[in-house]
């Protein structure tokens, strides 16, 4: 019996998932543990493994479609064994609609596939839905392909309304040449000029140079280029859209002086104990938050919840967004702890393989833009968290102390805090105990 490919559950938060890529075609081959398909969720994207030998026998879910957790996306299983009839039919569509939109319609007529009654209640994808908004379709009109009769985007777009496909035909002359080559190509023969009174195949010959002419000019001059989101682009968009309108947000900037902790940090390296800045303001930051709670809370339902524990959120850029991987009790470690831990998170965040429990159930957050040169900026808050921590790049500044003259070494730190909770008073002071600390490394162990 055929092996069920389901949308896995990656964390408790998710609940639905978008196939990213298949990485084998239907037909190839597929060995245990090897890499089958990968799944991007609203944090980052996942390499699944086939859990069984066999042959990819069919595809449910093309790349780019959104599905609930436990969908089946594909089958697994024997060379030339049985998958339910529904499974079949998205690899079939799509190969007939990439070489021919009219033949994609013929393979639905012929599949049997009936309409629904106008207005009843159809399963679609949300993308699906959207597009037949769009276009102005109903979709109890639109044959499914997807798996348990669900309305995919395909579907949507390549489907042709039966009057329209009639009338056109009815208004169009052509020869039988022509209607063959047409109905290959998915070329609609009212838009084919004919010579003498019907469309013969030189009318189509010199419409399809005509098409490639202008669409190579076309290509030649673009100046702007659509893409689609990726899922973790639009998660982030998501996110950060409603952090803006969640959190009346404040931003306070200060400078430190990192002359004491770049010592420190010089000493520690002589001992071979190698940590960034960032790992040190993990650090003193999650002490300074033992002090002033509110900067560690969250609200919820008008309630202030504390947390008696310092879950320390550090960002980390990828190529194709933005990830935030939690140091747990940061609070509680050691610096070195706090390194290799820092250390790890990126490395597995750049290769897809964080765990999804390290992405949530964060308390507070530091995001590093110092190493691009940036001197101030507004961070936008991780929520359910109140306040973040933006850190700016250090650099030699001309400064007075003790009544003289001298360069310093200044990184400048950005603040942004949830005004819900955290007044202006309490945040200024926080960012002063985190300068206190950071000037005086010898504070950490009071």
């Amino acid at each position: 019996m055929a092996t069920e490919l389901l949308m896995p559950k990656l964390g408790l938060t998710m609940t639905e998932g978008t196939i990213d890529e298949w990485k084998k075609k239907v037909g190839e081959p597929v060995a245990k543990g090897e890499i089958i398909y990968s799944v991007a969720t609203d944090k980052l994207t996942n390499d699944v493994e086939a859990d069984v030998d066999g042959i990819l026998l069919a595809i449910a879910v093309p790349e780019g479609e959104t599905v609930p957790c436990k969908t089946v996306v594909g089958w697994v299983g024997a060379a030339g064994e049985a998958v339910p009839s529904a499974a079949a039919a998205p690899a079939e569509t799509k190969a007939a609609t990439e070489s021919s939109p009219a033949a994609a319609v013929q393979t639905d007529a012929a599949a049997g596939k009936t309409a629904r009654p106008v207005g009843q209640y159809v399963p679609a994808t949300p993308y699906a839905k959207k597009l037949a908004r769009e276009k102005g379709i109903d979709l109890a009109a639109i044959p499914a392909t997807g798996y348990r009769g669900v309305v995919v985007s395909r579907d949507v777009e390549g489907f042709v309304p039966a009057a329209a496909t009639a009338a056109g035909a009815a208004a169009v002359k052509a020869s039988p040449l022509a209607e063959k080559v047409a109905a290959d190509l998915g070329i609609d023969l009212a838009d084919v000029k004919a010579a003498h009174g019907r469309v013969l195949a030189e009318d189509l010959l010199r419409y399809i140079a005509a098409t490639r002419e202008k669409a190579d000019g076309e290509t030649a001059d673009a100046r702007e280029e659509v893409k689609a989101m990726s899922g973790m682009r639009k998660a982030i968009a998501k996110n950060m859209q409603n952090s803006h309108m969640t959190s009346p947000t404040v931003t306070f900037n200060l400078g430190i002086d990192m002359t004491e902790m770049k010592h420190y940090r010089e000493q520690l390296k002589a001992k071979e104990i190698k940590v960034s800045y960032t790992d040190l303001l993990v650090k003193f930051v999650a002490k300074a938050l033992t002090e002033f709670p509110l900067l560690n809370c969250s609200v919820q339902n008008n309630k202030i919840i504390y947390k008696h524990y310092v879950n320390m959120g550090v960002a980390v850029a990828l190529d194709n967004g933005l990830v935030v991987p939690n140091i747990v009790d940061a609070d509680k470690k050691s610096l070195t702890e706090i390194s290799a831990e820092v250390k790890e998170m990126a490395r597995l965040a750049r290769e897809g393989k964080l765990p999804p429990e390290k992405l949530s159930g964060g308390t507070f957050t530091i995001t590093n833009l110092g190493m691009y040169g940036i001197e101030s900026f507004s961070p936008i808050i991780n929520q359910p968290e109140v306040a973040i921590l933006g850190v700016n790049t250090m650099e030699d500044k001309v400064v007075v102390r003790n009544g003289e003259i001298c360069i310093r070494p200044i990184m400048n730190l950005s603040l942004t805090a949830d005004h819900r909770v955290v007044d202006g008073s309490v945040a200024a002071q926080f960012l002063q105990r985190v300068k206190s600390l950071m000037e005086n490394p010898a504070l950490i162990l009071a």
